[in-house]
């Protein structure tokens, strides 16, 4: 029946305009921090570290941009290291700018106090039992290089201390050619008594950094436990300050043989990882009067007998999460459940594989915009036996149309005798009216899965296509304001109302290839549902013009390989469609109904005439 498939029509296209409803929120308004007063949390238990919050803040206004470094120079990353409290805290990613613009700033991910949004990380040792803070090295210790650096892969660097009481601290830092540095401690006791203390790492980050503020993104602290992924954003991490008890169960985790913790942003990680297999603890804290996060490893007291030595070995991760650097370090360098730092959302059985092939497509192609088109291909011909059946549906009610229109002749105003009769019909002739359906309610998944792919994965990020579409992950940069680029003037601001309705190329493309779509089957006799059929493909268009050209591009060349497939069955079973009658038709249908509004206007109310 045309008005079954025109409906089933209708219902998919509605799915997928919530769909796009519900992924058009792309920036919330921040969520404001929560003025909260710091509550004084001590640990002492023997087995774990005494708050470090001192050990960290202490060094504010000691270990900043002007202290005595060491350079750090990698094939990734350019910066430097603090001799003050041996912090890394000056850190640039050589391989990623902040813009698409060559000459633009490198990331700078890393940053000292006394710069804005510092951000570092420490490593070092808190006291145990009758073991003095004095005697060990803190965040205003000034160690001493025995070596000049620059730190480099295979070319650590070698820091030294001695307390004067027989202590003697030596810190080995390593870095490989991505991102992953070493930090090894070993402290000899050349003195008469024991000395007990805790080795800890510390993520720092003061105030609020800056963020997308995309509810599809996390931003804040990130932690496995165990083989346990846990995510918490930053406000959920102040908000542990607001009842004391609740933060004392809350922000320390123990770990008994696994695990690492940090801080993520949208593309970049800084993550703390110590010596797996053995016991741990992870907090997660925010200190109110500096309005500073800290992220951080506790790990058991050792006890350092005279004339013996003890070593402990903690790695930071600091950079890009890049599937193929993060998938290395999990499988090579044994950090657990590291792959699951990439963001991979609800969908994640459908993201990590659709991720792979277009990685995969991506290497083998060289243009993510055709790796994108090709994945297209791929995933429509996954579906295709779905599809097919669908169609084939779709044409065979087509074919049932003139029993259709005697049932209701038979029927006359007994809608429930139609319904029996039209249920039997489709019975008989094994239709499924909804099966027009089936292909939209596979594709919504597919289609949020990819956008996450888009808009999450770092390798998305300034991935050029052609022309002006140097960047697939933002909208399209091309407007009707400056005919595409024609005119001597710059188009909108991307997100503005003038970007919504002066609209690129690309959502321009997917509005008349949705248009074409629709136009296989005859508009709905029903003028309300003819009217949302016809407006449908525009609203889509101007919703789609704010998401990242390259999820256009997919959705482009989904339509255009649907059509396709859809002409080519219907034209199989002898219904090939009349695309330019079905525009003349309802065309047509619009200016009837026109003429027909003045008509009915004059047509005498039914009822009972009013008496003179």
């Amino acid at each position: 029946m045309e008005e079954q498939n025109n409906k089933n029509l209708i219902l998919a296209m509605v799915l997928s305009a919530l769909v796009m409803l519900v992924w058009m929120v792309f920036f919330p308004p921040p969520e404001p921090a929560v003025e909260v007063a710091d509550p004084a949390a001590t640990v002492t238990e023997p087995t774990a570290v005494p708050s470090t919050d001192t050990t960290a803040a202490t060094a504010e206004s000691d270990a900043g941009a002007e202290a005595p470094r060491l350079v750090i120079d990698t094939p990734r990353l350019t910066g430097s290291i603090s001799l003050v409290g041996a912090r890394i805290d000056d850190l640039s990613l050589r391989t990623y700018r902040e813009t698409i613009d060559p000459a633009s700033p490198e990331v700078r991910l890393l940053s000292p106090t006394g710069e804005i949004d510092p951000y570092y990380a420490i490593v070092g040792w808190a006291p145990g039992a009758e073991t003095a803070a004095g005697d060990l090295p803190d965040a205003k210790t000034l160690w001493t290089a025995t070596s000049p650096g620059p730190l480099a892969p295979g070319k650590p660097v070698i820091l030294t201390w001695n307390n004067g009481k027989g202590l003697e601290f030596t810190r080995e830092i390593a870095v490989d050619d991505k991102y992953l540095f070493t930090v090894t401690d070993t402290v000899g006791n050349t003195g008469t008594a024991s000395a007990a203390m805790y080795p800890y790492g510390i993520i720092a980050r003061h105030g609020l950094p800056p963020m997308q503020s995309i509810f599809v993104v996390h931003e804040g602290m990130v932690r496995s436990t165990d083989g346990t992924l846990e995510e918490v954003r930053y406000k959920d991490i102040v908000d542990l300050d607001l009842d004391p008890a609740e933060r004392a169960a809350s922000e320390t985790i123990q770990a008994e043989a696994e695990g690492w913790i940090g801080f993520t942003d949208h593309y970049w990680m800084t993550v703390l990882v110590p010596e797996q297999g053995k016991t741990f603890t992870q907090v997660t804290k925010h200190i109110a009067e500096s309005d500073k996060y800290q992220a951080e490893i506790r790990q058991p007291v050792l006890t350092v007998a005279p004339g013996a030595e003890v070593k402990n070995s903690i790695r930071l991760f600091a950079g890009a999460k890049e599937w193929e650097t993060i998938s290395a370090y999990q499988e090579e360098a044994g950090i657990p459940n590291f792959i699951e730092s990439i963001d991979w959302g609800w969908f994640y059985f459908l993201t990590k594989p659709i991720f792979k092939l277009l990685h995969f497509l991506h290497g083998l192609i060289g243009n993510m915009g055709l790796a994108i088109i090709a994945l297209t291909f791929f995933l429509k011909l996954l579906v295709l036996p779905l599809a097919y059946k669908s169609y084939v549906s779709m044409a065979r009610m087509k074919e049932l149309q003139p029993e259709l229109e005697a049932l209701k002749e038979r029927a006359g105003e007994d809608k429930q005798k139609l319904q029996r009769e039209m249920m039997q019909l489709y019975k008989d002739k094994k239709v499924n009216p909804a099966a027009g359906c089936l292909p939209i309610l596979f594709q919504i998944p597919i289609f949020f899965s990819l956008y996450k792919v888009i808009y999450v994965t770092i390798e998305l990020r300034q991935a050029p296509f052609f022309g002006y579409f140097r960047d697939l992950s933002a909208p399209d940069p091309s407007s009707i304001m400056n005919l595409f680029g024609l005119l001597p003037w710059a188009g909108p601001e991307p997100h503005s109302l003038m970007a919504t309705i002066f609209l690129g190329i690309l959502p321009l493309i997917l509005g008349i290839s949705m248009w074409l779509q629709q136009k296989l089957n005859p508009a709905p006799t029903d003028q309300v549902q003819a009217s949302i059929f016809a407006w449908m493909p525009w609203v889509f268009m101007f919703m789609m013009g704010g998401f990242a050209s390259g999820l256009i591009v997919y959705w482009i060349t989904n339509n255009t390989i649907t059509f396709t497939q859809q002409y080519l069955i219907m034209w199989s079973h002898g219904k090939r469609p009349d695309i330019f009658g079905n525009i003349r038709s309802a065309k047509a249908a619009k200016v009837a109904a026109k003429v027909a509004v003045p008509a009915n206007k004059t047509t005498p109310p039914t009822g009972k005439a009013r008496k003179k």
